[in-house]
């Protein structure tokens, strides 16, 4: 049963979300996955940026959790669009986590893009943070809980932390091959720090794609500086599939537990670069600050920091190279271990099985350099690189012209051992040859070793003869060349027509050298299942001059029509009488990718001759390798030759084991020329291999940025369209503006004339009217100063009379008199007053006038304007 500090909870928080479009009707679920176990969160609204704010936390203990990131046990979230009327939900998109980045040190949040997401124009993003957390659950009291407990210090004397300085500094101790941190009367526990290296993954994103994934004598190598120890990994060379072994790297530390603790919390993050000579390619930070926050107890067990880190290029490389997606970017297994040096460390990924990290101890010099190999289960990135290459099936088809050169190998391989007799024995020994030959004239070598054939095989000869092709279905004539090869017959070379034939549309044409007749030797039963079972399959090649060889169609001839067929006698070469069987027919020839379709019509005639018992009753196996130490037995029986037969002389025998010896070195020499030339071929076909994996790698990484280019060309030619879209609108606008612009001011320019003309008439008619006025004011004084001059004249003409009145009545008629003359006194005043009035009312209208004429003047100023 696993203790308290063994449960552990996954837990992944979901914040919130962004870039997400308005839909009121729906609503979004996240569902996560993990080791066949779902949580979801709560619904919430289908808005640009849902708030989530769920945690969903899976309980195991760490065995398990180190088994997961062995087995890359990944961690889905998919996100639903939910109908809450109808229940029905709509994947908007996913995303994978990776288990291995999972810290036991908070990490700040951050954003991942949906995969697959459903909402192009848009990339809707997840919050999320993930954290490990020790599972603190009341459990029942273990036996650790009653170990005895180290004593409180003595009252008066200070404790160790207030004694230490505030910067605290590893020194090295050479003699003793550890590193003093604190006081060395205080701190005298040996602790280890271990840091590994385990495995690295898309190594390739770290170089840009103008540069060259492997050159010639190029070392990749991992560097990092721990307590001012350089370490070097051992150099790898192929970045696609680092093939390194898992390193580790230990330094002794002589302190307390408190005071390591503080020492680690004032450490600056551990730096792992993966460098390439003297330049660095990436690198990432690994806190060492973390390992002090561990809350596990190093008399019992190794804190631990583990995961895999993201290795960050440099600066002013990573200006060059494109944002890549999570699931792409170069990571980096590193474990860094705590503890105490008498308990052995619990490295990555632990089963019980016993293996476990080496342990090593310092040396007596200085801890520089400890890389021991560590034959820790970590897990290393599957090397991707093949086994050597296997040899093909004759009918396959290859994937690189030097698997073709393997393919041709072992095709003349085949073909050499069927070339000594012209009758074979199929499917029973590796490419057996019968003896032909009659009495003791064989030409075949001694030293070949021999194969019985069963009594109950039988001769056989089967001829085929291709007679025509026509009733072509394609539009485009062809060069048409027949191509076949039945390796029952004994031979897997392919039998062909030539030279070819243009064959067209609604005709039909002979095929030239087209017939081939195999002899060959089989059982009747084993002749009957295999015609039965496997048909002649003939193939139709166009043959271009200027081009590679097109397969037209292809046409399969069932051998079992001709067991069926009538049999008839007939008389053989050797006089002996055998059985012919015969058939003839017109197949179609149909595609390979649709084979319902049919291309052309093949008419072939086909026969079968049993010539009767099998007389040889031996096979000679043409291998050179069978030549070696065989002894020279000949074929039959020579007959008794006189003692002085050239044969029998010791100078014959001399030259005939000369000879063979030469053969036999020939044959040596053939064989150890093809394994080179095989052996040569194998490392050409890796090469070959090894050079597509990095052409593919590349074609990956440029399809990537090129990907990367189209969204940002498509963003920028979205931008534009939407800035022409802008600017034609503001054109639009403008030209209506203008057009009113225009209207109003020719609106207010005829609104201005017509109210001019309306105000020079209005001027003129007032013009005239004052005038007249004025003219009829000039009669009125003219009346009234005649008037007045009238009443001046008659009061002197009154006073004259009056004057002479008196003198002649001598009378005093005051009163009469006064009277008129006070009457005519007020009369003149009237007369005054009106005169005064009319000159007032004179001015007043020629004030008036200059008015006009000035507000006539300016009119006519801003008519001009």
């Amino acid at each position: 049963m696993a203790s308290k500090t063994d449960q552990l909870l996954i837990v992944v928080s979901i914040l919130e979300g962004r870039h997400f479009p308005k839909t009121p009707r729906l609503s979004l679920v996240v569902q996560a996955s993990f080791d066949g176990e779902h949580l979801a969160t709560d619904p919430v609204e289908h808005v640009d940026q849902p708030q989530f704010s769920t945690e969903l936390a899976w309980e195991l203990d760490r065995r398990t959790l180190h088994q997961h990131r062995l087995q890359r046990t990944p961690i889905k979230l998919q996100c639903f669009a939910v109908d809450p009327v109808s229940k029905r939900r709509e994947s908007v998109g996913y995303i994978v986590l990776d288990l291995r980045s999972v810290q036991e040190v908070k990490q700040e949040p951050r954003w991942y893009p949906l995969l697959s997401s459903k909402y192009i124009k848009q990339r809707p993003a997840l919050l999320l943070s993930m954290v490990l957390e020790n599972d603190n659950k009341p459990s029942e009291p273990s036996p650790d809980r009653f170990k005895a407990k180290k004593a409180p210090p003595r009252k008066g004397s200070p404790a160790v932390t207030d004694l230490l300085p505030e910067n605290l500094e590893a020194a090295l101790i050479p003699d003793q091959g550890y590193h003093q941190v604190g006081p060395a009367d205080h701190c005298s526990d040996m602790f280890v720090l271990s840091v590994t290296v385990a495995f690295a993954t898309k190594l390739e994103q770290l170089i840009p794609s103008t540069m060259k994934l492997s050159a010639e004598g190029s070392e990749f190598f991992f560097y990092y500086s721990l307590l001012g120890n350089d370490i070097t990994s051992e150099p790898f060379h192929n970045l696609l599939s680092p093939d390194f072994e898992p390193e580790r790297a230990s330094v002794r530390i002589r302190s307390s537990k408190q005071v390591l603790q503080a020492f680690l919390s004032q450490q600056p993050s551990l730096q792992i670069h993966l460098c390439c000579g003297n330049h660095s390619l990436g690198s990432t930070d690994v806190s060492l600050s973390a390992l002090a926050a561990v809350s596990v107890d190093l008399e019992n067990k190794a804190a631990t920091v583990e995961g895999a880190f993201i290795l960050q290029p440099p600066k002013h490389i990573k200006q060059t190279l494109p944002a890549l997606p999570t699931d792409l970017q170069p990571t980096l297994g590193v474990a860094v271990t705590l503890r105490r040096e008498e308990v052995t460390p619990q490295f990555l990924g632990n089963k019980g099985s016993g293996a476990q990290a080496h342990s090593n101890p310092a040396p007596s010099g200085p801890p520089a350099k400890q890389r021991p190999r560590s034959s820790s289960p970590v897990p290393k990135p599957p090397d991707s690189s093949p086994p050597g290459p296997s040899l093909p099936p004759p009918s396959s088809h290859t994937e690189s012209e030097a698997e073709s050169l393997l393919e041709e190998l072992r095709h003349s391989k085949e073909q050499a051992g069927r070339a000594a007799a012209d009758l074979e024995v199929p499917a029973q020994q590796p490419s057996p040859t019968v003896a032909t030959a009659e009495g003791g004239a064989s030409s075949v070598s001694v030293s070949a070793p021999k194969v019985s054939i069963p009594s109950s095989a039988r001769h056989y000869c089967f001829s085929l003869d291709l007679r025509s092709l026509g009733n072509l279905s394609l539009t485009h004539p062809i060069a048409a060349t027949l191509r076949y090869s039945y390796q029952f017959f004994g031979s897997a070379a392919p039998i062909m027509t030539n030279p070819p034939v243009e064959l067209q549309r609604n005709m039909e044409v002979s095929l030239p050298q087209s017939y081939c007749a195999f002899d060959f030797a089989a059982l009747p039963q084993q002749l009957q299942d295999t015609f039965l079972r496997v048909p002649l399959v003939v193939e139709v090649w166009h043959r271009d001059s200027t081009s590679r060889d097109q397969l037209i169609g292809r046409a399969s001839i069932q051998l079992s029509h001709l067991l069926s067929s009538e049999r008839s006698r007939f008389l053989a070469s050797t006089g002996e009488q055998g059985w012919r069987q015969t058939h003839q027919d017109r197949i179609p020839v149909v595609q390979t990718h649709r084979p319902a379709e049919k291309v052309a019509e093949l008419s072939y005639v086909a026969t079968l001759e049993d010539l009767g018992l099998v007389k040889a009753r031996e096979v000679l196996v043409s291998d050179s390798s069978h030549h070696q130490n065989e002894p020279a037995v000949p074929t039959q029986p020579s007959s008794p030759t006189p003692p002085t037969a050239p044969r029998d002389t010791l100078e014959y025998r001399t030259a005939l084991e000369l000879e063979l010896w030469k053969e036999e070195q020939e044959d040596l020499f053939g064989d150890q020329l093809r394994k080179k030339e095989l052996s040569h071929m194998q490392a050409l076909a890796e090469e070959w291999r090894r050079r597509d994996r990095e052409r593919e790698a590349l074609v990956k990484k440029k399809e990537l940025e090129y990907n990367l280019l189209e969204e940002q060309l498509q963003k920028t030619l979205s931008d534009l369209e939407k800035r022409e879209k802008q600017l034609v609108e503001a054109e639009q606008e403008t030209q209506r503006l203008q057009r009113e612009l225009r209207a109003e001011h020719s609106l207010t320019q005829r609104e201005l004339q017509e109210s001019g003309r309306r105000l020079q008439q209005e001027c003129d008619h007032r013009v005239v009217l004052e005038r007249d006025k004025v003219r009829l004011m000039e009669e009125e004084r003219g009346r009234l100063l005649q008037q007045i001059a009238d009443g001046e004249s008659r009061y002197k003409q009154l006073e004259k009379e009056f004057q002479l009145y008196r003198e002649q009545q001598n009378v005093r008629p005051e009163f009469r008199l006064q009277s008129e003359i006070n009457l005519l006194t007020l009369e003149k005043v009237e007369l005054e007053r009106k005169l005064e009035s009319t000159t007032k009312s004179k001015l007043h209208y020629k004030q008036q006038w200059g008015r006009a004429l000035k507000e006539l003047a300016r009119f006519k100023q801003v008519l001009f304007v």
